[in-house]
């Protein structure tokens, strides 16, 4: 079936590190820095670290210019209603989130779902009706809240899946990343290029599901499909795979409800009718999702990544001048 796993769990091999860059000195000093950063919010305790962690970056994530600003652009795009006062308020609570999910990543194992526990699902009806199913879904969700989350509730539950990733530019720092995820999600992690797009193939033929976030800007191999009203390059694979296995897009969204406590939300399959003709359908339906991740944004806008480049510098440089006017 595609929900339960269809080999042993510690017989699936996890990806090998980045190694398509030699490790610097520079890397060796990030690598400690992240250890010992990791060791002292696994001593603190998780509520403790997120709130560390959340109080220094959202005091100190401002005074980050150029990624603050990039925050402060994409905001006037989204949102060119908002006053300045609004928008700062809202960078505030993005540093704040950022901070808050950079230290509860040495507690991964704490928001696995469990009755009573940090986790509540709503919707998890859907989850099971993919268990038992017997076919693949294709589940989407973005950068909102603590983004980890909903890999581990998904292993937590019982469903086969992989999940896809970009793996980090330091390769310590990514094989230590893949290790502390291995252990709490499913070992199916696939980075994102051209070996990703086979196992993604290949996991949906084999009847298991993929989590992907799907809210980052592509310029490579991306199609223009609205976001708030603007062209945004994006990543096309979701729709692609759904299409041609047939698999629903399931969406899933995390609210951090305070602290580190989270709501995931599954949403109903999105509603699309193929027309039979592969672009026109890939271009539909990726619209569709991104119109579903422009929803979830609206709703929780603080919990959103804003500080990616997610329109181009054309639109980029809109924003600023329809704002000095």
């Amino acid at each position: 079936m595609s929900g339960t796993t269809s080999e042993p769990y510690d017989e699936i091999e996890l990806p090998a590190a980045r190694s398509n860059r030699p490790v610097t000195l520079a890397h060796r000093v990030e690598y400690a820095l992240a250890l010992a950063l990791g060791g002292f919010f696994r001593i603190i305790g998780v509520d403790a670290a997120s709130t560390v962690g959340g109080g220094f970056l959202r005091a100190v994530g401002p005074m980050i210019a150029p990624i603050h600003r990039r925050g402060v652009v994409n905001l006037r795009l989204a949102f060119p209603e908002m006053s300045e006062a609004e928008i700062s308020a809202v960078l505030r609570d993005v540093w704040e989130n950022i901070g808050r999910t950079a230290a509860e990543f040495s507690h991964l194992g704490r928001f696995a779902f469990e009755a009573g526990g940090r986790v509540v699902i709503e919707g998890r009806e859907k989850f099971d009706a993919v268990i038992t199913g017997g076919k693949p879904a294709v589940f989407i969700s973005g950068h909102f809240a603590n983004w980890e989350v909903m890999p581990i509730v998904m292993h937590a539950v019982g469903l086969d899946y992989g999940f896809i990733y970009r793996a980090a530019n330091n390769p310590l720092v990514d094989g230590l990343i893949i290790k502390t995820r291995g252990k709490v999600m499913t070992r199916r992690q696939m980075p994102k290029g051209r070996r990703g797009g086979r196992d993604m193939i290949e996991t949906l033929k084999s009847g298991a599901s993929l989590a992907m976030l799907v809210d980052q800007k592509l310029t490579s191999g991306g199609i223009a499909s609205p976001l708030f009203g603007r062209s945004a390059m994006t990543a096309p694979a979701a729709a692609r795979l759904a299409l041609k296995f047939r698999a629903p897009v399931i969406p899933v969204e995390i609210e951090r409800v305070r602290g580190a406590t989270f709501r995931v939300i599954v949403g109903d399959p999105l509603t699309f009718v193929p027309s039979g003709e592969a672009v026109a359908d890939t271009q539909a339906l990726t619209d569709r999702i991104n119109l579903e991740i422009e929803r979830m944004i609206r709703a929780r806008p603080g919990q959103w990544l804003w500080l990616h480049r997610r329109w181009g510098k054309e639109i980029a440089a809109d924003a600023g001048e329809v704002k000095s006017r």
